[in-house]
Formats: structure tokens, C-alpha cells, sequence
């Protein structure tokens, strides 16, 4: 099985780049992407439906904001649309899962908080939420991926130039912990890491523009650990660049699923 995420800073934008030509090349069975800034039915477009694929959408219901995507070629039993938190603050991001028999494979676009106009208290909800959820999940007898924009880095080798960057939002040391925490106490692995343990890869650049100013990788495939041994190859695509983030590609040795 193969799952390409990305963050797409508008998907319009993005097909204008190139992003649905270069995903018809990839034969990959699942495609999550983030950061739509397109409601639905702006998307009737036969460019936004790719052959092969069923497509699903979860929108903002605000024009030019968030949402998320699902791309499948094998059709699900069930769709999940957002996280349900009680708070509220999982509309402020948006996620939204396919479900098969033993797999359920989710497209997450977090609050960001980078900026002055969105809210750090938003995010720290948030994923005190999400970490909630993980723990109730966590007990059932199924195996999760989660693609998507997590807002966040997890160690200095994800960050470049860590110690300018360790007082931003994304990097700060809650954050750090809560990762920590995801990858250990909740019992979850980040694929991208299993395959490529190397520092210098990173999956964003806040300035708008690969390659220029620090990199982050914010980007990840969050599995559960009895998933950890399926991995077999990992990747994130730099010859175009469709946003300011990589595609993050993973190869699953997962066919019954």
C-alpha cells in the first residue's frame, strides 16, 4: 500500500502546479491532503476527481479556509467527518477518515498557531482532545494511519536551526512533549522515521518556499505500532514543489487490510 500526504496551501493552487498530473504518475493507493481553502463544491471539477479514485471531501464551510481530502481506490466501509470533541476546537482544523475491516486511515490538518491571528490556546485544546481520543482508540482491535499537517515538529533534527526556532509556536516545549508522549505512552510510530532515522529532512518551510529559510517537518504519518514492522519505504518528494510543504510519501507491506 502506498500513501502520499501533503498540505497544499489551496488545492487550486496546487493543480495549477502540476499536483494531479505528477499523482496520476504515483499509482499510490491512498492520497490525504490538507489546507484545501476550497469548500466542496468548488471542486466539481473532473481535475479534483482523478480515475480510479472514490473522493471525499471535508470543508470549512468558509471560503479560502482549511479542509481536507481523501483520495481511495478501494472503497470504504464507513467515512468519519471530524473529530467530535466536545470543545469545539477540532472545527478549527479539520479531519476526516476512511475505515476498512481492520484499517482506518485519517487526513489531519491541525490549528496552526504560527501566526498572530490564530490562537496557541486553540491548538493546545485541540490536541489535548486528540490525545484524549488517541487513548480511548488506542483499545480498539484496529490498526490507524494519520497523514496529514500536524502544526508541529517533534525532535531538534526536525527542525533546522532548532535553537533560533525553539521559542515558535510548532516547536515550543509542551509541543515537544506531546509528541513525545504520542510516541510512547500512546503507542504510536512515526513511519517516516522508521524508514529514514536521518536528520536534514524536513517537509515545510514558513516562508512560503522550499528550500529557502529554515525547514520543519511538520508533516507526518502517525501509525499504530503493531504497523511499525509493515514499512517499507519512505520518502518526500522534492523534484516540484506544489506548496511549501513536500509531499510525504510511505510504502506499507499491507494488502488484506
Amino acid at each position: 500500500m502506498r500513501i502520499i500526504s501533503l498540505s497544499v496551501d489551496g488545492i487550486h493552487q496546487a493543480a495549477q502546479r502540476g499536483l494531479y498530473e505528477w499523482l496520476s504518475e504515483q499509482d499510490a493507493d491512498v492520497i490525504c491532503l490538507q489546507d484545501l481553502r476550497a469548500q466542496e463544491y468548488e471542486l466539481d471539477n473532473d481535475v479534483f476527481h482523478p480515475q480510479g479514485y472514490f473522493a471525499y471531501f471535508f470543508d470549512s464551510g468558509i471560503k479560502h479556509y482549511n479542509g481536507v481530502a481523501i483520495y481511495v481506490k478501494r472503497q470504504p466501509k464507513a467515512l468519519i467527518y471530524g473529530l467530535g470533541f466536545s470543545s469545539g476546537v477540532d472545527m478549527e482544523g479539520r479531519y476526516l477518515q476512511v475505515d476498512y475491516e481492520n484499517l482506518s486511515i485519517g487526513s489531519l490538518l491541525a490549528p496552526p498557531a504560527f501566526s498572530e491571528m490564530e490562537s496557541q490556546e486553540v491548538k493546545i485544546q485541540f490536541f489535548d482532545d486528540f490525545q484524549a481520543l488517541l487513548h480511548k482508540i488506542t483499545r480498539k482491535r484496529r490498526n490507524f494511519i494519520f497523514c496529514g499537517n500536524w502544526a508541529m515538529a517533534h525532535k531538534r533534527i526536525d527542525v533546522e536551526n532548532w535553537s533560533a526556532n525553539s521559542d515558535q509556536s510548532g516547536f515550543l516545549g509542551h509541543e515537544q512533549q506531546w509528541m513525545n508522549q504520542l510516541f510512547t505512552q500512546l503507542g504510536y510510530a512515526d513511519a517516516f522515521r522508521i524508514a529514514v532515522p536521518d536528520a536534514g529532512e524536513y517537509s515545510w518551510w514558513p516562508t512560503g518556499s522550499v528550500g529557502v529559510g529554515d525547514g520543519w517537518r511538520i508533516d507526518y504519518q502517525v501509525i499504530s505500532q503493531d504497523l511499525a514492522r509493515n514499512v517499507e519505504y519512505a520518502a518526500m518528494y522534492k523534484t516540484k514543489t506544489f506548496s511549501s510543504h513536500l509531499p510525504v510519501i510511505v510504502e506499507y507491506d499491507l494488502e488484506d487490510y
